[in-house]
């Protein structure tokens, strides 16, 4: 019998709080999330494993310390709006919504989108909104949004997503340079966004999210 317990607490005190994680409320957080509960069940074995899960091709669950410090980073508040984009069956929609006001969750896939909301339900994650559709396309009907995070890797940010983010928002993400993965945190300020050096981490390209290649004869 798998104690979850006691590998969420491992979890924390090995993969998280090492990484220059501190602030208390992200670490109650991923204490009391079951992440287990937001793998496909023939991975629940290993949901606290410190690397990325794969749930479908080319889509991971992103590993512990790599969400960890993407959240810790977007300093959220308890009033504020987030967007999370490419939220697989939900496991950072319901950290984030510990963290903020409400959350809406999008995710391509039908399959998982159903998923995340029955397993979001199932923890009573009621401020979490899952929403079927484009992960580029964001979800323009509750826009602006205090904070964006996107979870996997991206090689452009279209500016129709950009636009979502509101004044003084923040926004993290990875970004696919060439073979490497860099986390950047942005700030929108006079309607552009700043971005600046996180962390290293990796995961695979999300659809939408290729940057257009320009062909010259």
């Amino acid at each position: 019998m798998i104690d979850y317990q006691e590998r969420r607490t491992m979890m924390v005190d090995t993969q998280v709080r090492p990484n220059d994680v501190t602030k208390y409320n992200v670490i109650a957080a991923m204490l009391e999330i079951p992440r287990e509960e937001f793998v496909p069940d023939s991975r629940r074995d290993v949901a606290y494993v410190g690397e990325n899960i794969e749930i479908a091709r080319g889509r991971v669950v992103l590993e512990p310390r790599t969400i960890a410090k993407m959240i810790d980073a977007l300093d959220l508040q308890p009033t504020e709006l987030v967007l999370n984009l490419a939220a697989g069956y939900g496991y950072t929609a319901a950290v984030l919504g510990r963290l903020a006001q409400a959350v809406v969750a999008v995710e391509e896939d039908a399959e998982m989108a159903a998923e995340a909301t029955r397993r979001l339900a199932g923890i009573g994650a009621d401020n979490v909104a899952v929403v079927q559709g484009p992960l580029a396309a964001g979800h323009k009907a509750e826009a602006p949004y205090d904070a964006i995070l996107i979870e996997g890797a991206i090689e452009e940010l279209p500016d129709s997503l950009a636009e979502q983010l509101a004044e003084g928002g923040r926004i993290i993400t990875l970004f696919l340079d060439a073979t490497v993965g860099v986390v950047r945190s942005g700030v929108k300020l006079d309607g552009v966004i700043t971005w600046r050096y996180a962390f290293n981490a990796g995961a695979p390209v999300l659809p939408g999210f290729r940057r257009v290649r320009e062909f010259t004869l």
